[in-house]
């Protein structure tokens, strides 16, 4: 097969246009000869290594070492190179998630999977109760021009990028923040208000990316539940096509997926010793998303989309600043019980005021309008969680609101999650372990 038959036959596979075929083949096969040229090893998971070979004469060529599909080959101290840089052998990518230990190892590979697919971050929970492994990576990126020497930077600081066809390297999750920041530019974002970003033709590919960073390709089937938004009361987003896109990516890496609602999940994770019976409230930066349920069984769920996207923007607009730099102010300073001291705090407590009021709002009015509720004859709990919920004060000021709104039930407590990024992650764990 040639170059022209195997863009051919990407093309007709993939459906994609066969100009964009040709470029993706083209910057590929530079990479690989660039690596080869270095004397690096190229890494292909079921094709093999590609290794270069210097003879005595003086005399360059390269050898295919196939891969074994049962036993695959043992990390060696070559150094290797993939597509997506930052982990550049099994042996660091091992190390880089705990897997120094190979009984420990053996355990996570076989413990409940949790995906939080939010708008902010993507979190990763292996296992559950308190010897769950969480991981987070955030749901950005920023795209810089291609260079080699750029690329050789990021590798050598382990940086996660992506290659765009030879054009453009797009650096994602974690690091994207402080690319974002340091340029001055909001990083780009492949979810909106909860769901894939239609005006990101990059969203996708770029979840994918960071997904495969925490959850690699499997041969194993395991069983992964991952997070989606409940319906919006004022969006008119397609839900179906969101979780239907999630679901077909994770069952592409060799996963059985399973979608769960957000709020739920957060009640599976907050609310066993109340029989899994309360409120879950994930507040996020798309949505916020809540959930009602009884003993486990979700009577009522729905979405807002007033949250920390929301926030953020509206910051951002009224002091004149990036988006970025009023979210790293809110995540790392802002206390909702003091007084403000500077523009963006004035602007932020606004903005939080508002979106509590929203929020309280709308679990009454829907509270009233759902049908078949059981009866309550006892104090619910509410539980909150998300990024959107963590800075200091919001528990208090959303149970100040509480009190104020005329509900139709009673509530027993308002509390944080023990862990409010990684509650909904372990959630859908929790609803993982069920379902083997």
């Amino acid at each position: 097969m040639n170059r022209e038959q195997l863009r051919r036959k990407v093309a007709l596979q993939t459906s994609v246009e066969s100009t964009k075929v040709a470029r993706a083949i083209e910057a590929m096969l530079e990479i690989m000869g660039a690596a080869l040229v270095r004397g690096e090893s190229v890494s292909m998971r079921g094709l093999g290594m590609l290794e270069p070979r210097t003879a005595r004469s003086g005399l360059r060529s390269v050898r295919l070492r196939p891969a074994r599909v049962r036993h695959p080959a043992k990390s060696g101290t070559e150094s290797t190179t993939t597509l997506f840089g930052g982990v550049m052998d099994q042996r660091a990518h091992q190390d880089e998630r705990g897997g120094g230990d190979q009984g420990d190892q053996r355990s996570q590979d076989t413990a409940p999977l949790g995906l939080d697919i939010g708008t902010s971050r993507i979190v990763l929970s292996r296992g559950t109760g308190h010897g769950a492994k969480t991981e987070t990576q955030l749901n950005a990126f920023v795209s810089v021009p291609y260079s080699k020497f750029t690329e050789n930077i990021l590798k050598q600081n382990k940086v996660g990028y992506y290659l765009n066809g030879g054009r453009e390297i797009f650096i994602f999750g974690n690091e994207s923040e402080k690319f974002a920041s340091f340029f001055n530019v909001d990083a780009r974002r492949p979810m909106k208000a909860g769901v894939l970003n239609p005006s990101e033709e990059n969203g996708l590919l770029v979840i994918q990316t960071i997904i495969e960073k925490l959850l690699p390709k499997t041969k194993k089937h395991e069983m992964v539940c991952f997070s989606v938004p409940g319906p919006g009361r004022d969006m008119t987003s397609d839900l179906v096509y969101h979780e239907a896109m999630l679901k077909n990516l994770l069952q592409g890496l060799g996963y059985r997926a399973k979608a769960i609602n957000e709020g739920l999940a957060v009640i599976f994770s907050e609310l066993e010793s109340e029989n899994f019976t309360g409120i879950g409230i994930s507040a996020g930066g798309g949505m916020c998303n809540v959930c009602l349920a009884y003993m486990s069984v979700p009577v009522f769920q729905f979405s807002t989309n007033r949250a920390g996207d929301y926030i953020d923007q509206s910051v951002a607009s009224v002091v004149g600043d990036a988006t970025t730099r009023v979210r790293v102010a809110k995540e790392e300073s802002l206390d909702l019980r003091r007084t403000p001291q500077t523009k963006i705090e004035q602007a932020l407590s606004i903005y939080y005021e508002e979106m509590i009021l929203s929020l309280v709002e709308a679990l009454r009015t829907d509270f009233v309008r759902a049908a078949n509720l059981p009866r309550m004859d006892r104090p619910i709990p509410i539980v909150l969680s998300g990024g959107t919920a963590s800075p200091k004060g919001f528990v208090e000021k959303f149970a100040s609101a509480l009190e104020q709104a005329d509900l139709p039930f009673k509530v027993s407590d308002v509390r944080i999650a023990s862990d409010p990024l990684t509650a909904t992650a372990r959630g859908c764990a929790i609803a993982a372990m069920h379902e083997e």
